[in-house]
């Protein structure tokens, strides 16, 4: 066996010798980012090499040791197992699953084995010195398909052994359980926090690990004209939820082995989050913020929980076939279109280059030296006072989202060519059209025709998106709202139900409530608002001149708000979706 190391570098270590992998033999070689095997034949010609990159490697263990589908380890004097990152060649080339590789090697001898085992760990060692050690895990035994803890034991706490990873679990038990406990607990040690659920459990975790940042570094992040403090603990995503957009977005898959690998191996992904303000009250937002069709599909549904998630494809038929259109007044800052759009048919990539060269704009005066970024306040607050575009009218919806809003029934999304970590969102508005047209909108989303090659279909870059009413409107407005706060208070503290949709949606029991408490201002108003049903229908038969906000699936019961994108807020243990197509 041969061991070079020229300098102190570890770039430098080359270490190689002959191994056999079952009656084969093979050249293993560890230089640098890799460790390399290649197969000799027997008159010493050279066959396949496989190359695997020590930052992808999960764990070395002496002897022969198998994980899946159990653990089984036989103890060897001449044999290693090597465990790593192993891309499925299935798929379509865009967020292919991630699986865990096992080779067996055996050496000359157990002196060799040694080297080779301590050599393979000291590279892992230097080469990811950004992996967790120790993480919070947050288990919704609720939602989805109920899976959450099966899912977890099985297939991710193994994973976590053999890496070396020691967790504490909590399973929740309450809506908003995770979240509170981030905010008040001692997370001193803490490498992570991983959420095994839904979008509504990780809106938890976000709205968590960002009031706790914002705690610590003494920012008041209800001042909506404040830069808020980036995040350092990192979060993760086990999907085991209806949806998992957020999952899905990052990765381009919902696979609990592909994502628990991503965590192993340390990944690091910034993500621009949405602050949303109503009144004195804060949301964050990363998937989506919709007014008009979005928002009365999630209230229609909480009169049908009954239903399961069978409710959302009803609701959305019965919103669908009422047609509605709100008027609205919408203000928006937008964003440097020099750099993106979000008609540019590119995709946001690991690796994306406008996301990249992104944190230089979004923190110019960064120090690393620095524990604050504090000194971008007032540049950021000057930057709110620029020209806005303001656009009247009615709307069939309204959108904002941060990130493209893919999912496995939509691979698009809401946004194609929307960015993780540019600092921007992407303003959608669909004007009041015919039922035929607004259905061809719906449907393009689930096909790769362009969603927004329509006339009633604008799209806009934007930093910060304002919304309210029109004059005339913002009486009845005044006094939803005031209503709306009195129920939420008293339906927060009496509601518990599904962890996963209360965990971003704890207004669920108000909701129905508060467009109930609507009916009565409704009938006083018909005479101004034009009935727009065209099939009459149970939820035809109440015409409404607003609608409500939905905030990531929660129902917010305010009209007017004001929305700012904070960029690279957070960050995730992930990398962005691979094109394994690329070489």
């Amino acid at each position: 066996m041969k061991v070079k190391d020229k300098t102190m570098e570890i770039d430098s270590v080359r270490v190689e010798s002959s191994l056999w992998i079952g009656s084969k033999r093979y050249r293993a070689f560890l230089s640098g980012w890799y460790f390399s095997w290649t197969e000799i034949d027997k008159r010493n010609r050279e066959k396949k090499t496989i190359s695997v990159p020590v930052s992808e490697v999960i764990g070395v263990k002496e002897g022969r040791v198998e994980i899946q589908p159990q653990k089984k380890v036989e103890d060897t004097d001449l044999d290693f197992t090597l465990f790593y990152v192993k891309r499925s060649s299935k798929g379509n080339g865009i967020g292919a699953p991630w699986s865990l590789g096992r080779t067996q090697f055996c050496c000359p001898s157990r002196g060799v084995r040694d080297q080779w085992i301590t050599q393979l760990r000291t590279a892992l060692k230097t080469h990811s010195p950004s992996r967790p050690h120790r993480l919070l895990v947050f288990i919704n035994p609720f939602g989805g398909k109920k899976r959450g803890k099966q899912i977890f034991h099985s297939l991710v706490a193994p994973l976590f052994e053999l890496a070396g990873i020691s967790s504490h679990v909590v399973v929740t038990e309450r809506a908003n359980q995770a979240r509170d406990y981030i905010l008040k607990k001692d997370l001193t040690g803490f490498d992570g926090v991983i959420c095994v659920g839904g979008d509504g459990m990780f809106s938890e975790l976000l709205h968590g690990v960002i009031g706790r940042t914002q705690q610590e570094a003494g920012i008041s992040e209800h001042d909506p004209t404040v830069m808020l403090q980036p995040c350092d603990l990192h979060i993760g995503i086990i999907p085991a939820g209806s949806t998992d957009c957020v999952c899905f977005t990052t990765m381009g898959i919902n696979d609990p082995v592909t994502s628990t690998l991503h965590i192993i191996i340390g990944d690091s992904q910034p993500l621009d989050v949405c602050s949303v303000h109503y009144q004195s009250t804060l949301r964050y937002s990363v998937s989506m913020v919709g007014y008009g069709f979005y928002g009365d599909v999630l209230a229609e549904s909480e009169r049908h929980r009954w239903m399961g998630p069978l409710r959302y494809d009803y609701s959305g038929c019965m919103v669908y076939l009422c047609n509605r259109s709100y008027p609205g007044l919408v203000q928006y800052l937008p964003a440097d279109s020099h750099i993106s759009s979000p008609r540019d048919n590119a995709r946001c990539l690991s690796g994306c280059r406008v996301c990249s060269e992104s944190k230089e704009r979004l923190f110019p005066h960064f120090d690393s030296s620095s524990s604050l970024y504090s000194t971008n306040v007032s540049q950021y607050s000057s930057e709110l006072e620029s020209e806005w575009v303001t656009v009247e009218g009615r709307f069939k919806c309204i959108s904002l989202t941060c990130i493209s809003s893919s999912c496995p029934r939509s691979p698009k999304g809401l946004s194609p060519s929307a960015h993780l970590a540019d600092g921007t969102a992407d303003l959608i508005l669909v004007r009041e059209t015919n039922p035929l047209g607004f259905l061809t909108y719906l449907h393009r989303h689930t096909n790769t025709q362009d969603q927004f090659d329509l006339p009633f279909v604008d799209v806009h870059r934007v930093k910060a998106v304002r919304f309210s009413l029109p004059p005339g409107e913002e009486e009845e407005e005044e006094e939803v709202g005031e209503e709306g706060d009195r129920e939420t208070l008293a339906s927060t503290e009496r509601v518990l139900e599904d962890p996963e949709k209360l965990s971003s949606s704890n207004m669920a029991g108000h909701s129905q409530q508060h467009l109930a408490g609507r009916k009565e201002r409704e009938n006083v108003t018909t005479s101004r608002v034009k009935r727009r049903g065209f099939v009459c229908g149970p939820c035809c038969t109440k015409p409404r001149s607003i609608s409500v906000w939905n905030c990531d699936g929660e129902i917010l019961p305010h009209t007017e708000i004001s929305c700012r994108v904070h960029g690279q807020l957070v960050r995730l243990f992930a990398r962005g979706i691979e094109d394994s197509t690329m070489p």
